[in-house]
């Protein structure tokens, strides 16, 4: 009985404050994506012209418009791809080397901004294991407290 009080007692002090991280995370993703400005171009029907990139699931949408602007832009070839074909010309050719500048930063973009949707995803596991935490927490407490009450 004891040691279910205990274990209660620490999930419960536990998922609250796993939550409150998890929001203050997020919320360090939100103010680094504003103080980064970028707004949508427009496309598509979901998304509205200007709109700002705000969470996780924005970036990540942001990221596909730049992958596939990048695509656009290189005849749907790769970094690596443009790469090879500039050291195959001898590393002489300046469209190449254009191409392959705008593939490397598209990609980099485009890498950051799933970065953020990926510890956007993180703060939503670490909030719901603190709520589960912090209910199981709760329900071993009061499981505890009754059977101390009946012993």
């Amino acid at each position: 009985m004891v040691l279910l009080g205990v274990a209660g007692a620490a999930m419960a002090a536990a998922g609250p404050v796993m939550a409150v991280q998890g929001w203050k995370a997020r919320t360090e993703i939100r103010l680094e994506l504003r103080g980064q400005s970028i707004t949508f171009p427009g496309e598509g029907p979901a998304v509205r012209q200007g709109a700002p990139v705000l969470t996780g699931p924005q970036a990540r949408a942001y990221a596909e418009v730049i992958g596939r602007n990048v695509l656009a832009a290189t005849g749907g070839r790769s970094y690596a791809e443009v790469s090879a074909e500039l050291f195959a010309a001898g590393e002489e050719d300046e469209k190449l080397s254009g191409l392959r500048q705008t593939a490397f930063m598209g990609q980099m973009l485009r890498a950051s901004l799933l970065n953020a949707y990926q510890a956007w995803q993180v703060t939503t596991l670490v909030i719901g294991l603190g709520a589960l935490l912090t209910t199981t927490g709760a329900a071993l407490l009061t499981t505890s407290a009754t059977l101390a009450t009946t012993a």
